[in-house]
């Protein structure tokens, strides 16, 4: 193992691996910071754009702008209390107090070595699990296959807890995108109404840059986002002001925050990992929840919300953690841990290769080389996060109205270079335009992926399995990984309704 990962290291320190790994710090770093970009949003950009080159760098670059946008939605969070994304917004809670106390640069300090501290434990879980859960898969047939596909779509259950019919819907959508072309298992083609282009199916690359990119410059266009310079300048009593927020300069390794805050630091990011291996679930839980878990245990719970340091150590040790750990069940059996690793999932399908067991063992450089990078991105953002945290200041400054026509035009190129066809820019602008409207009607996006990705898999693997049966369903509760795997489906399912039939039975009704 530790062969390997030197290997991986080598291949990731490369100059050419290097160079991406260091590009994806800093597009990941100010995509995570401001609001409006995400660092999946990034990845969704600049994916397709990548058709060119070795898979290696392609995946180096990914893992490194979702570790690095997972840092630094912080900064925002502490500076301006504007999480740069849904993973900070715990962050916000003491960050922000700590900030108008003065202490802004210990925050931040705080928050970059949890977040690497949570980071590297993630790394370190990522290296002793997956060979072991791809020893067991390797063991798997078509109805493992099966149930494991469906075990990754009721990812459904959680990505759309709070209305679980329309993240069902979603899910469908998904499925049935993924149906038109070819059968996988006949020579016959599906659904694709006279036009010869989808006689292939419809292409990843512009349907997500559409569903995720398009529709998200028509919700801040919408939204007024035309600048990013419009959060609220607030004072405290103390009478500390943004004006004075924005010259703080970043305290790293403050030897009293550290001693006092590493136990809740192992703890975040302990919480993070479990969180992350479950699929579907994700760093915004596993921030709230660290959060929640370290409120309950301190001595002055009442504290939490003031400005204590244990409310942003907890939050950025666990996102950070889960984020990582989201690519266990990604490399080892093969579905995505979140949505953003849904993302990356799609990826390496659209270069060819198959996320599961045998990529471990076709794919040996390639597998290392992410997880050494994994691990160089939390040094490396330690390194550098004085200065890009100096450069978000003046970056946040760039209105919207500027950033919009870029992002639309890295959005057309990603979706012109999948096939090189005019027909792509079409099929994202019509995804765009869908995108926009699901979101209006509170659809949510990201099970439309995991239908699209996993459905094919489910569909194939089940066919063959009655074909090895002879058409006796029995094979799937008779063999006991698949009956297994069922259960953890029905299991996560009704803990899906159970969750949405709470929350819509204590959310208040109103007109």
């Amino acid at each position: 193992m530790f062969a390997d990962l030197l290997m991986g290291l080598v291949s990731a320190l490369q100059p050419f691996n290097l160079a991406m790994l260091l590009a994806a710090i800093i597009l990941g770093f100010f995509a995570g910071a401001m609001p409006g970009i995400s660092g999946t949003t990034l990845i969704v950009i600049l994916l397709p754009v990548t058709f060119w080159m070795d898979p290696i760098p392609v995946f180096v670059l990914m893992a490194g702008l979702y570790a690095s946008s997972s840092f630094s939605g912080a900064v925002s969070a502490i500076l301006f209390r504007i999480p740069g994304t849904s993973e900070a917004v715990a962050t916000t809670f003491d960050g922000y107090p700590m900030a108008q106390k003065g202490m802004a640069g210990e925050a931040l300090g705080l928050s970059v070595t949890s977040s690497a501290f949570g980071g590297i434990v993630g790394a370190l879980f990522l290296l002793f699990l997956t060979k072991p859960l791809t020893n067991v898969a390797l063991q798997f047939s078509s109805p493992e296959f099966f149930a494991l596909a469906l075990m990754g779509l009721t990812m459904i259950a959680t990505l759309a807890s709070k209305d679980l019919p329309r993240g069902i819907l979603a899910a469908f959508l998904g499925l049935i995108l993924a149906s038109v072309g070819p059968d996988t298992l006949s020579p016959n083609v599906r659904f694709w109404f006279n036009v010869p282009l989808l006689k292939a199916g419809i292409t990843m690359a512009p349907m997500m840059t559409g569903i995720f990119g398009i529709s998200q410059i028509m919700r801040n266009v919408k939204s007024g986002l035309m600048g990013l310079d419009s959060a609220p300048k607030e004072e405290d009593q103390s009478g500390s002001s943004e004006e004075e927020v924005k010259s703080v300069k970043t305290k790293l390794f403050t030897r009293g925050f550290l001693s006092r805050c590493f136990p809740t630091m192992c703890l975040g990011s302990l919480i993070g990992t479990i969180v992350g291996i479950l699929p579907g679930v994700g760093g915004s839980t596993a921030s709230v929840v660290a959060y929640s878990q370290a409120a309950a245990i301190a001595k002055n719970p009442e504290e939490f919300g003031t400005g204590r340091p244990e409310g942003i150590a907890a939050p950025e040790s666990a996102n950070n953690a889960a984020g990582t750990a989201s690519f266990i069940p990604l490399f080892s059996l093969g579905i995505p841990g979140s949505a953003t690793s849904a993302i990356i999932l799609g990826g390496f399908i659209m270069h060819g290769l198959q996320p599961g067991p045998l990529l471990m063992m076709k794919q040996p450089v390639l597998v290392y080389t992410i997880f050494a990078a994994l691990f160089l991105v939390n040094i490396l953002v330690m390194i550098l996060c004085k200065p890009l945290i100096a450069a978000f200041v003046h970056v946040r400054k760039i209105p919207y109205a500027l950033l919009a026509p870029l992002i639309f035009t890295f959005c057309c190129i990603g979706a012109f270079n999948a096939r090189n066809s005019l027909f792509d820019l079409r099929v994202m602008l019509v995804f765009g335009v869908l995108g926009y409207f699901l979101e209006l009607a509170k659809v949510p996006l990201a099970p439309i992926i995991l239908g699209y990705v996993l459905g094919p898999m489910a569909e194939s693997e089940f066919r063959r399995a009655l074909l090895i049966s002879g058409g006796n369903y029995s094979i799937f509760v008779t063999r006991p990984i698949t009956l297994v795997l069922l259960l953890v489906c029905v299991v996560s399912l009704g803990y899906g309704v159970y969750n949405t039939w709470k929350i819509k039975k204590t959310t208040p009704k109103t007109a």
